[in-house]
């Protein structure tokens, strides 16, 4: 699952005329960026739009196998989004990405897979030390203990990026939520889990992250 549906509001004039995922580093929009780390691992892969939502349409047109589910009247939210598209998404486990972040080193999603621990979790969230958020200020979202399981608390930053069993969504009964929701309930049955992602990353939420960016996939 690929969330591209957010307004985007952070890029300022940037996504006036054009929705986030659409908007370029390094000579190509960021959800193209996203997709290619799904190359060659056989995903089904689903989308979700809503602002400007016919540009993500016709910009993904030339791949057929792509589902594009258009939010409308309501964007759903990073749960509800979820939720809504699991019809199409087949069972679980799957894996949510979202497209407003570049990155280097080990593939996220290889990551995830290879530490993905089902018999003791429900979630594999991908994070990252403050130290190496480029483009992020926050001051972190989870805590990590020596098992790897989360808590909520400063320090690591969430990367956008987990695996998950969706089977547990059922047990939230709104239309429109945050998949933050889904982690607490997971936090307090100690189910959710962290794995550290061995490269660089940057959060391209501003119009100033835009050269960070760059800057980062051209030091590979």
């Amino acid at each position: 699952m690929l969330f591209a549906a957010g307004f985007g509001t952070r890029m300022g004039a940037l996504t006036a005329d054009r929705p986030k995922p659409l908007i370029a580093v390094a000579g190509r929009p960021l959800i193209d960026h996203a997709l290619a780390l799904t190359a060659g691992r056989g995903l089904r892969i689903v989308v979700n739009a809503h602002y400007l939502a016919a540009q993500i349409t016709a910009h993904l047109a030339r791949h057929p196998e792509i589902t594009v589910l258009t939010e409308a009247p309501e964007l759903l939210d990073t749960g509800g989004g979820l939720k809504h598209a699991l019809a199409h998404l087949g069972p679980g486990p799957l894996f949510t990405l979202n497209t407003d972040a570049v990155w280097t080193g080990s593939n996220p999603l290889a990551t995830l897979a290879a530490a993905w621990q089902p018999e003791r979790m429900d979630a594999l969230v991908l994070l990252t030390p403050r130290a190496r958020a480029v483009g992020h200020s926050g001051k972190g979202d989870f805590e990590m203990d020596a098992e790897g399981r989360l808590s909520r608390g400063p320090g690591l930053i969430y990367t956008g990026c987990q695996i998950l069993d969706p089977t547990r969504l059922a047990e939230i009964p709104d239309r429109i939520f945050s998949l933050n929701r889904f982690w607490d309930l997971l936090i307090a049955e100690g189910r959710l889990f962290g794995a550290l992602h061995a490269g660089g990353w940057c959060d391209v939420g501003r119009p100033e992250s835009l050269p960070l960016a760059e800057t980062l996939l051209a030091d590979v």
